[in-house]
């Protein structure tokens, strides 16, 4: 049934196709692949777009799901950038390789791009429809068909979502649970998930025995670190709005929080008056989250604001919760929560500080804010992440132009972000020319 038990009234349940069903929308795809690497790709895209982006039935449907509408429409919007922007991108960067002379007299090498025939994605329900295109998105621009498999527990954006595709355009979205997803990973030549280190670890092995690249990206437990000359009022802003945004269910939030000792008192201050004027956010799953607040209240940590779930609307909400009196014994400072909380942790020196941020199991990214950026960036340069946002938080969720790779547990395979993630999609096709009267083996 795929039901959510975080709604009071029943889910509809999921329609996944049978496994005969899905090898033959594979094989469908995978025949149309030819054809679309000939099409006018940039049209159909851009017409997608502009679809996306003014779909009510669409927008409702998520809203249903997820519980949450501003969140939703951002979504919309940022689809409708995506396929702009890799519409604008996409022809320079996959341009076939200019001739250039090589060591060998005679010798040309030039190249051109093969496209993966099918590629698939299975992605998360935190953000059903941004992260179920984010690598769609690319792929078809580079010429690739295209199978996404969602989450379960967020299908309802899938039936209008496909309403808008253009017939040309060789992507389908299929319903179905963690059994659909183990038949897509082999049925395409590349997969990419989105989604917890376990399930990851799941499709990594699958891909391998498949002999196909897996592009993974995981979780995070993401540090946000401030220094003594900091604008504490900034950073208090930056770090409430990085930790709880989408009520802190992404992978890129805050989730946890070290602060020079010496303005400890006043940054907590700050934090928790603008945490207590928040409001709640509805959870669309409530995960470990019990588990992470009871364990830390256990071991000595203290609430200064929200901490309890409460029940309203047919959901689960939790105002932004901050945590004092913490350490890593706790498991809301070691292990990936999911919801808003933020507990803060005083550091003496930067040393501390790096070595506290970097005791972690992931890696995905950061925050650090400093009196200035060459400070800032110094710090930056010693954590063990793949992004560092200075003097702000969770920038990754908006500037899609740096390149950056997970460290630690947080993912594998190439960048999601910046001009050269398309090349996740293809393959280069070297031509060695012998412009010369006599072949190299001639002696």
């Amino acid at each position: 049934m795929g039901e959510n038990p975080l709604r009071d009234e029943p889910d509809r349940p999921l329609s996944p196709p049978s496994a005969e069903e899905l090898a033959a929308t594979a094989h469908t795809l995978r025949s149309r692949s030819a054809a679309w690497r000939a099409a006018d790709r940039g049209r159909a895209l851009t017409a997608f777009g502009a679809a996306v982006a003014r779909a009510e039935d669409l927008l409702a449907a998520l809203v249903a799901d997820t519980g949450r509408r501003a969140e939703s429409e951002l979504e919309l919007r940022a689809v409708a950038a995506t396929i702009d922007r890799w519409v604008r991108q996409a022809p320079a960067l996959l341009a076939d390789r200019p001739d250039e002379p090589a060591e060998i007299p005679g010798i040309v090498v030039g190249g051109e791009v093969v496209p993966y025939e099918l590629v698939g994605v299975i992605s998360p329900w935190n953000f059903p429809l941004l992260l179920g295109l984010i690598d769609a998105i690319p792929a078809l621009a580079a010429g690739c068909a295209v199978l996404v498999k969602p989450s379960e527990l967020t299908p309802r954006f899938v039936e209008p979502l496909m309403r808008l595709v253009p017939p040309e355009v060789p992507l389908r979205v299929v319903e179905g649970a963690a059994e659909t997803g183990r038949a897509l990973v082999g049925l395409v030549d590349a997969v990419v998930f989105t989604g917890s280190v376990a399930t990851g670890r799941q499709v990594a092995e699958a891909a391998a025995r498949a002999f196909i690249p897996a592009f993974l990206e995981l979780g995070g437990k993401d540090p946000a670190i401030v220094l003594a000359g900091a604008d504490l009022d900034r950073a208090a802003s930056a770090i409430l709005r990085g930790g709880t945004a989408n009520a802190g269910q992404a992978c890129q939030s805050i989730e946890r929080v070290y602060v020079a000792r010496e303005v400890f008192g006043d940054f907590l201050a700050l934090l928790v008056a603008k945490a207590a004027a928040a409001p709640a956010g509805p959870l669309v799953r409530t995960g470990v989250i019990p588990e992470h607040l009871a364990d830390a209240v256990a071991r000595g940590a203290v609430v200064r604001t929200g901490g309890r779930i409460e029940r309203r609307d047919g959901w689960h909400w939790l105002r932004p919760t901050v945590l004092t009196g913490v350490d890593h014994t706790m498991r809301v400072m070691t292990e990936e929560t999911f919801g808003p909380i933020l507990p803060v942790m005083p550091f003496d020196g930067v040393d501390e500080a790096v070595e506290l941020a970097n005791d972690s199991e992931y890696g995905l990214s950061a925050a650090v804010f400093a009196a200035t950026e060459q400070e800032a960036r110094a710090l930056a340069s010693r954590l063990r992440v793949g992004a560092v946002s200075v003097n702000d938080a969770a920038l990754t969720a908006f500037v899609h132009e740096g390149e950056k790779h997970s460290f630690n547990l947080s993912g594998l395979g190439g960048s999601r972000m910046g001009p050269a993630s398309i090349g996740r999609f293809v393959r280069r096709r070297a031509h060695l020319v012998n412009r010369s009267p006599r072949s190299v083996w001639s002696v």
